[in-house]
């Protein structure tokens, strides 16, 4: 990793100050588990919608499709 300073002349302890922060955050954003291994959320289950079966077909089942019975 490079970290160049583009403005101003930092003194040694700002560098070693900021260089700190950057590290610190590297190994937090490396320990947290990515969102692929996070359970799934409930909210965005998408059984939650499909809680009953569908209507079987027949001459009335378009009035059955949205409403519960």
């Amino acid at each position: 990793m490079t970290i160049k300073v583009v403005r101003g002349n930092p003194t040694p302890e700002e560098l070693a100050a900021a260089l700190t922060v950057v590290r610190a955050r590297a190994v937090t954003a490396a320990a947290e588990p990515s969102t692929t291994d996070r359970p799934r959320d409930a909210w965005s289950d998408p059984s939650r919608i499909a809680t009953h079966r569908l209507p079987q077909p027949g001459p009335a089942s378009w009035g059955r499709t949205y409403w519960p019975g």
